[in-house]
C-alpha cells in the first residue's frame, strides 16, 4: 500500500489460492505458485501486487498497469496487459475486499492505539464493572459501574462507557466515543467520537416555555454493525432506538430517539433521521438525506443523496428529490424545469 508503516501485509497469497477463493480458474499459462505480497491501485501496482478494475473511468490505467494480478469484470478483461494475470469475475471489488482482509487483517477494525494488553495504566475501571478475559482498555478510558464488556473487545483512549452498558465480544470502541444507556452485540465497530445513548430531543412545547420530557429508553445495537466517526444515536424516549444486524452507518449521521433501523441497511454521511421513523431491512440512504419523523421506509428502498423524505416510502422503491418522490417523476420534474429555463430569454422568469 502507499504507506507500509501503517499497514504492512501480514501474509502472502499464491495465485492458485486466490483463484480458488474466488471460485474461478486461473487463465491458461498462469503459474499457480506465483506469489502476491500486497494490494495497490492500478497505476502504482507492481508485479507483486493485486489490483482490481470495474469502472470505465480507469480503462487507461488498466491498459498500462504493471500489477501481477488484476481482478476484472468481463467487459474490461480485453484491456488487461499480457504480463498481468487476469481473474475475470462478476464482482471483482467484493473479491478484492476479501483479499485485502487477508493481507491486512489489522485494518478491519480499530486497534488499541496504545498497544495495550489488558487494562492500560491510566484507564479507570469501576470495581463493579465486569470485563471478560482478553478485553483491552487504553489510557484515559472510563468504564462505569455495572458495565459488562466481552472478550476480544478493544476500548480506545478516552472512551467513556456508562453505567450498566453492555458490550459484546470482539467489538471495537474508538477513541473518545461515549456510550450510555446502550446494549451492543458482538463484532460491533464504533469509530472515534461517536455518541450513543444521550438524550433524545424531546420537549413539550408551550407558550410558557418548553418542558423537557425525560428520555427513559435505550439504544440497542445488534451484531456486526459499524458506526462511523462523530455519528450520534439518541436513546429512546419511552421505547428503544434500535440498529439492526449488519447495518453500516457512515460518519456524521444523526439518528433520533425511537428510530428503528432494520438489518443490513446503509446510511451515508450527513443523513438525519427524525424520531420514531422506521427503516425496514436493506434500506439505503444516500448522503445528506433528511427523513422527517414517524415515517416508514419500506424494505430494500433506496433514497438518492440530498433528498428530503416527508411521507412513507413503499418497499423496493427508488426515490429522490425534495420532497422525495419516485425517481421517474423526479427526473421528469427536473427535465421540465430545465426546458423551461432554456426557453427563458434576457434573464426573465421562465413562462409556464
Amino acid at each position: 500500500m502507499s504507506d507500509p508503516i501503517f499497514f504492512s501485509a501480514t501474509t502472502t497469497l499464491s495465485l492458485g489460492a486466490i483463484a480458488e477463493a474466488a471460485g474461478v480458474s486461473l487463465p491458461q499459462g498462469a503459474n499457480p505458485d506465483g506469489v502476491i505480497t500486497g494490494a495497490a491501485p492500478l497505476e502504482s501496482a507492481t508485479p507483486a501486487d493485486v489490483a482490481y478494475m470495474d469502472n470505465a473511468r480507469y480503462g487507461d490505467a488498466l491498459a498500462a498497469t504493471r500489477a501481477g494480478l488484476c481482478l476484472v469484470s468481463p467487459r474490461f478483461a480485453p484491456r488487461v496487459p499480457a504480463e498481468t494475470v487476469a481473474l475475470v469475475l462478476r464482482d471483482p471489488y467484493r473479491i478484492y475486499a476479501g483479499l485485502l482482509a487477508r493481507l491486512h487483517p489489522e485494518a478491519m477494525r480499530p486497534a488499541s492505539l496504545f498497544g495495550s494488553t489488558g487494562v492500560a495504566p491510566g484507564a479507570h475501571i469501576h470495581p463493579e464493572a465486569r470485563l471478560e478475559p482478553g478485553v483491552r482498555v487504553d489510557p484515559g478510558a472510563v468504564v462505569g459501574p455495572g458495565a459488562e464488556i466481552g472478550s476480544g473487545t478493544v476500548i480506545g483512549p478516552n472512551a467513556s462507557i456508562g453505567p450498566r452498558v453492555r458490550i459484546g465480544r470482539d467489538c471495537a470502541i474508538g477513541a473518545g466515543a461515549t456510550l450510555t444507556h446502550a446494549l451492543l452485540g458482538n463484532r460491533v465497530i464504533i469509530h472515534p467520537g461517536a455518541r450513543l445513548g444521550q438524550d433524545g430531543f424531546g420537549f413539550a412545547m408551550g407558550p410558557g416555555g418548553h418542558l423537557k420530557v425525560p428520555q427513559i429508553g435505550r439504544v440497542i445495537v445488534q451484531d456486526d454493525v459499524e458506526i462511523g466517526a462523530n455519528t450520534t444515536i439518541d436513546r429512546g424516549a419511552s421505547r428503544d432506538t434500535i440498529i439492526g444486524e449488519g447495518t453500516k452507518i457512515d460518519n456524521l449521521v444523526q439518528i433520533a430517539h425511537n428510530v428503528v433501523v432494520g438489518r443490513h441497511c446503509v446510511i451515508v454521511s450527513g443523513v438525519g433521521i427524525s424520531g420514531s421513523t422506521t427503516l425496514e431491512d436493506y434500506v439505503v440512504l444516500g448522503g445528506q438525506v433528511g427523513v422527517v419523523g414517524h415515517l416508514r421506509i419500506g424494505m430494500g428502498s433506496q433514497i438518492a443523496g440530498s433528498s428530503n423524505v416527508n411521507r412513507d416510502v413503499p418497499p423496493g422503491s427508488r426515490w429522490g428529490g425534495t420532497p422525495a418522490k419516485p425517481v421517474r417523476a423526479w427526473f421528469r420534474e427536473l427535465t421540465t424545469l430545465a426546458r423551461l429555463a432554456e426557453r427563458s430569454t434576457g434573464g426573465d422568469e421562465p413562462k409556464a
